[in-house]
């Protein structure tokens, strides 16, 4: 049931993020390189008039649309990021592990024994006394 909430969350999330490249942060930026939209940068492979990327489709040119591969990116690294936040912040909440006492050895067969064995039960020899 975990597993569909978060995948549910996850394709609402995704969809949220891409509106938000598109529609937030691609202008601005477009803005600065001239008015340019990332949307429309695109190498033909044939020859075409075409202006924007909408048109070299509807002429049926095939393209390398690079400008929506730029916008994925930039969708992942968001998406990237803020699962990254969520994770630190889980962590955070996580108790530390407790840590492991070291196994006491025999000193003939190196096998575990118990702390107060006077006997190692593997090789049968005795084991001296820890101070």
């Amino acid at each position: 049931m975990d597993m569909a909430v978060g995948v549910v969350i996850g394709a609402v999330f995704g969809k949220i993020v891409s509106s938000l490249v598109t529609n937030v942060i691609m202008p601005p930026i477009g803005i600065m390189l001239g008015g340019a939209d990332f949307t429309d940068f695109f190498i033909p492979l044939g020859t075409t008039t075409a202006r924007t990327l909408a048109d070299a489709q509807a002429q049926g040119v095939p393209v390398i649309a690079y400008g929506l591969f730029l916008n994925t990116i930039i969708e992942f690294l968001i998406v990237a990021f803020a699962i990254f936040v969520v994770i630190k912040q889980i962590n955070r909440f996580k108790k530390p592990a407790v840590p492991v006492a070291e196994p006491h050895l025999c000193p003939f067969c190196r096998e575990e024994v118990a702390v107060d064995a006077r006997r190692c039960p593997h090789c049968t020899s005795e084991i001296a006394e820890q101070a």
